[in-house]
């Protein structure tokens, strides 16, 4: 039962409750529109209830650190090598400081 038809039935029985004057043999017209309006006010309140926390607004938040270095020319430094081949490790000069930077992001 959803909001829309738990408002139609207590209108319904708000109708059949308060409006109609009319009796009928062997059924009560005001009582069935008591019930009609009893049975919108539980529906409401168990769909209030139970898909409430579906649509409620969350948001979600996402933070990474980005560590740069400025753009250095790589000194080439000769390593023994074992074999016939020549190794060279790059590595950045001295003095050369890195960057922080933060990058915060909110998604609704």
């Amino acid at each position: 039962m959803r909001i829309g038809f738990s408002v139609f039935l207590m209108a319904v029985g708000a109708v059949l409750t308060f409006a109609v004057h009319k009796t009928a043999t062997g059924v009560n017209i005001h009582t069935i529109g008591v019930i009609l309006m009893i049975a919108g006010v539980i529906g409401l309140a168990a769909t209030l209830t139970i898909f409430a926390p579906r649509r409620g607004v969350s948001a979600v938040a996402t933070e990474r650190t980005v560590t740069t270095a400025p753009a250095a020319a790589p000194v080439a430094m000769p390593v023994a090598a074992p074999a016939a081949t020549p190794a060279v490790v790059t590595t950045t000069p001295a003095g050369v400081t890195t960057q922080q930077v933060v990058e915060h992001r909110e998604v609704y």
